[in-house]
C-alpha cells in the first residue's frame, strides 16, 4: 500500500500550503514556482538558439562585470528560492486571497511576458526590452510577498536592479553601434 505523507509548510496558511508527498516526501519542492521558472525561461531559450550565430552583436554590448556578476547571483538566487522551500524567513500563505493573488497575478504576468516576447521577436524596441526584465521581477517579487518568502523577495530586488540596469544599457549601445 502506498503511503501518504502530509507535509505543511509555513505559519498561518493551514491547508493552503499543504503537500501531499510519496515516501520521499516533496514539501521542499515548490512545484507551481518550477512551472513559473520553466514558463519564463521557454522564451529565453528559444531566443538565444534563434540567435546563437549572431554571436558578434551581443560582443558589442560593453557591460559592467560587477553589475552582471551581482545580476546572475540575483537571478539565480531568485529562481532557487522560487523553486525550493528551504524553510529560512518563509512562512506561507497568510490567506486563501495571498494564495489566490499567487495564482492569478503569475498566471497573468506570465501570460503578458510570453505575449510581449512574441512582440519581441517580431520587432525589437527598447519598451519591449524593458518590459522583459520588468516582468520577471514582478513575479519573483509577487511570489515572494504573497507566500512571504523573504530570501525570494531580497534576491529579486537585487535581480530587479541590476537585470534592469544591464538591460537599458545594453539597449542604448546597442543603438549607438
Amino acid at each position: 500500500m502506498n503511503n501518504i505523507h502530509v507535509n505543511i509548510i509555513g505559519g498561518q496558511d493551514g491547508p493552503t500550503s499543504i503537500f501531499f508527498a510519496g515516501n520521499l516526501g516533496s514539501s521542499w519542492i515548490n512545484y507551481s514556482g518550477l512551472i513559473i521558472v520553466i514558463c519564463i525561461l521557454i522564451p529565453n531559450i528559444i531566443y538565444f538558439i534563434k540567435n546563437s550565430q549572431n554571436k558578434a552583436q551581443s560582443n558589442l554590448v560593453s557591460t559592467n562585470k560587477g553589475i552582471t556578476l551581482i545580476e546572475q547571483l540575483g537571478r539565480y538566487m531568485s529562481m532557487f528560492f522560487i523553486v525550493f522551500n528551504v524553510g529560512i524567513l518563509e512562512y506561507g500563505f497568510s490567506s486563501f486571497q495571498t494564495l489566490a493573488a499567487y495564482y492569478l497575478g503569475n498566471i497573468i504576468l506570465v501570460i503578458a511576458y510570453w505575449i510581449i516576447w512574441i512582440m519581441y521577436f517580431m520587432n525589437k524596441s527598447l519598451l519591449k526590452s524593458m518590459a522583459l526584465a520588468i516582468i520577471p521581477t514582478v513575479i519573483f517579487l509577487l511570489s515572494g510577498v504573497t507566500k512571504r518568502k523573504y530570501l525570494l523577495v531580497i534576491s529579486a530586488i537585487i535581480f530587479g536592479i541590476s537585470h534592469i540596469i544591464i538591460t537599458y544599457k545594453s539597449n542604448n549601445e546597442s543603438r549607438n553601434v
